[in-house]
């Protein structure tokens, strides 16, 4: 596996080239796997490391492999940077039933696309997104092999004190985006059983990385002197990278019914600590607000540890490496998690 780095990317292609860096791992697991690779939804925050991932990891063993990234592309640039780089690309509408069908069959295949932020104001895109599309996606892809993004919404809040959420307690989403959300796993559930659709279904919460993410709203935060809202007072959150490392190797081990794997770190992150060592980093103390509440969105990645390991990067160095890019005025997506919602208003 290549060393972990500890000095953070000092500018975007570093930080792309780091978050599609393949370990050891990520390169005997494509190498396990059999065909092309089809990615729909891939032209957001994480699909495009995702891809180049995938790509790299299929190179290491000179592979012949199709990787293909389908999206709308309405983000400037993200599809010719893409191709610069060996992944192939292809610009459709998903829900356009036509075009759909027209796409290359392909035996592997991951399920990106969804929408949370802007339910509050459509919910009916909103479901037609998150559930719809993912049912239709699973009949038209019926023979592959589907690892299909969910969220660690679908969770009630659960107590600070315990592990969180595990993939067998019971649900409870709250507000429309965390319901449609679960509407996705139940109706791609009824369709792998169905056709026999091997499926993997990831609850994922939070992926970060320098540009957006739980550190970097708290980051955000604390540069700009504004008062953390301590009432969400515990987070889970997981490097980019080890996320889409997980997306990948669950295409082996997709089965029926699908298999349900959380998909976040290991430790259970107390906000006040972050923010106070965001502030030391920065040179700004932080000022705060609330009381913790004594529940949380936090789930339990045992399961999921247990079959590809640990995350490779720990998040003491990512809030390090967050700071460090903050400090010096690195960019950023500008689109917050809003990780302290909880009334499942998006």
């Amino acid at each position: 596996m290549p060393p972990t780095r500890l000095i953070t990317p000092s500018n975007e292609a570093e930080l792309d080239n780091c978050l599609s860096q393949p370990t050891t791992e990520d390169v005997e697991a494509m190498a396990r796997l059999n065909g092309d690779l089809l990615i729909l939804g891939a032209g957001g925050k994480m699909g495009p490391s995702l891809a180049r991932l995938a790509r790299r990891a299929s190179d290491e063993v000179s592979s012949n492999r199709h990787v293909i990234a389908v999206s709308r592309f309405q983000s400037q640039g993200v599809r010719e940077a893409l191709s610069a780089q060996r992944v192939e690309t292809i610009a459709a509408d998903l829900l356009d039933p036509a075009r759909l069908a027209s796409l290359p069959d392909a035996p592997n295949v991951v399920l990106m696309a969804g929408q949370k932020f802007g339910t509050t104001g459509d919910p009916a895109t909103t479901w037609t997104l998150n559930a719809y599309l993912p049912a239709t996606v699973v009949q038209r892809f019926a023979s592959a092999r589907v690892v299909v993004f969910s969220t660690g919404n679908v969770y009630p809040l659960a107590p600070v004190t315990g592990g969180g959420s595990t993939e067998t307690d019971p649900i409870g989403p709250i507000g429309e985006y965390a319901q449609s959300a679960l509407a996705r796993e139940r109706l791609v559930t009824f369709f792998a059983r169905r056709h026999g659709t091997p499926v993997t279904i990831l609850r994922l919460n939070y992926a970060v990385e320098l540009r957006y993410g739980v550190l970097r709203d708290l980051a955000d935060r604390v540069a700009a002197r504004q008062p953390i809202d301590l009432t969400t007072g515990w987070v889970n959150v997981i490097w980019q990278r080890d996320a889409s490392a997980v997306a990948l190797r669950a295409l082996a081990a997709c089965a029926v019914p699908p298999l349900v794997l959380n998909v976040t770190g290991p430790e259970k992150l107390r906000v006040r600590d972050l923010a106070t060592r965001l502030g030391e980093r920065l040179g700004i103390p932080p000022t705060f607000t609330g009381t913790e509440a004594e529940t949380a969105l936090l789930s339990d990645a045992s399961r999921c540890h247990a079959l590809f390991g640990k995350p490779t990067l720990d998040a003491a160095t990512a809030l390090d490496w967050v700071a460090d890019w903050v400090r010096r005025g690195g960019g950023s997506l500008g689109k917050p998690t809003h990780f302290d919602e909880r009334r499942g208003r998006f």
